[in-house]
């Protein structure tokens, strides 16, 4: 038992990303208790009310793929979740309690005060003194852990991925990542190539953002900056990425979906954007250029994404741009200048 919880831990500690550092926290609860059932759930915010989400699930001894939804269809409010609302409530760090027949755990991760994430562990018969101490072990190094990533990973105002951590996952791993096989296809082609999956990165920016803090000051600038990190996380999935690059720029990775999906939920994101209502500033729109995620390298890709935004913020703002559609009609060269490059980046 002893060397087997020491290979855990010594697993738990040796990664750099929060999904995979999760995926092994729940391998050694599994290993070490037997578990039956081990969820982990995103929790957060949106128009001042607090949502739930599975991000992991791992079941009958083995993990369980996300299913292929979007996040309206995945997001559960919270007053679904009684347990999670008392840790809340009570600023609890635990919750024990029985679900029909089962017997489950609750275990919210409080980080800058509030609870971002909460392990649900579900048996079929009590949990025993035994268990409760390692599951309670486990559960504070995986806290401690966390907490170094999020410091390292996350931006301060937003909690979103910051740019250095764009740089060290998707440079690392942008070529590993299936290939868009539609990217290279005219718009004709492609209509026959729907239901084909794939990757695709978008570079947002929020219009006239430099007004909204000369008119209404920095704080109010830096709350729509918070409110917006709030409508991406909504608008996305869980196996999906978002990042802040600094100032009003952020950049999302949509993670294995159809082109015609893609378009519209980067859409449905700009809707949402547009219909919410922000404190004194009212109404914000953002803009956005998006492209499929090839064996190009990462700096040509997020340059195609940068030169549809441009577009997009050129051509009337509050709008969406995919970068073949540009390239096919002629108004961008598939080319990216050296300056465009150096000015991006």
């Amino acid at each position: 038992m002893m060397k087997q919880l020491l290979n855990n831990l010594a697993d738990i500690t040796a990664h750099r990303e929060h999904t995979r550092l999760e995926r092994s926290v729940i391998s050694a609860l599994h290993e070490l208790t037997l578990v039956s059932q081990v969820r982990v759930l995103e929790i957060f915010s949106l128009r001042e009310e607090l949502f739930v989400q599975e991000k992991i699930l791992f079941r009958d001894g083995q993990l369980c793929e996300p299913i292929e939804h979007h996040h309206d269809d995945a997001k559960e409010p919270l007053s679904q979740y009684p347990a999670i609302q008392t840790c809340i409530r009570e600023h609890k760090s635990a919750h024990n309690d029985m679900v029909g027949t089962e017997h489950v755990l609750w275990l919210p991760v409080w980080l800058h005060g509030k609870i971002n994430t909460c392990l649900e562990i579900t048996n079929t018969k009590p949990f025993d003194d035994a268990a409760l101490e390692i599951i309670g072990g486990i559960f504070k190094v995986y806290c401690n852990y966390k907490s170094l990533l999020d410091y390292s990973e996350r931006d301060a105002l937003t909690g979103l991925f910051n740019r250095k951590t764009f740089d060290d996952q998707f440079s690392r791993n942008a070529l590993s990542i299936a290939p868009n096989e539609s990217h290279h296809l005219d718009s004709n082609e492609r209509r026959h190539h729907e239901n084909i999956k794939a990757h695709w990165l978008a570079v947002v920016d929020i219009d006239h953002f430099k007004q909204v803090n000369d008119q209404f000051g920095h704080l109010y600038g830096d709350e729509v900056l918070i409110l917006m990190a709030n409508i991406l996380r909504a608008s996305f999935r869980s196996q999906d990425r978002i990042f802040r690059f600094g100032g009003e720029e952020f950049v999302i990775l949509l993670r294995s979906t159809t082109f015609d999906d893609a378009n519209r939920i980067f859409d449905r994101f700009r809707q949402n954007v547009e219909n919410y209502q922000f404190p004194q500033v009212g109404k914000v729109t953002v803009s956005l250029g998006f492209v499929g995620i090839s064996h190009e390298t990462p700096v040509v890709i997020l340059g195609h994404a940068d030169q549809a935004l441009y577009h997009a913020k050129k051509n009337g703002r509050n709008r969406i741009c995919f970068y073949d559609d540009l390239v096919t009609s002629g108004v961008l060269s598939s080319e990216i200048s050296t300056n465009d490059t150096v000015e991006f980046f």
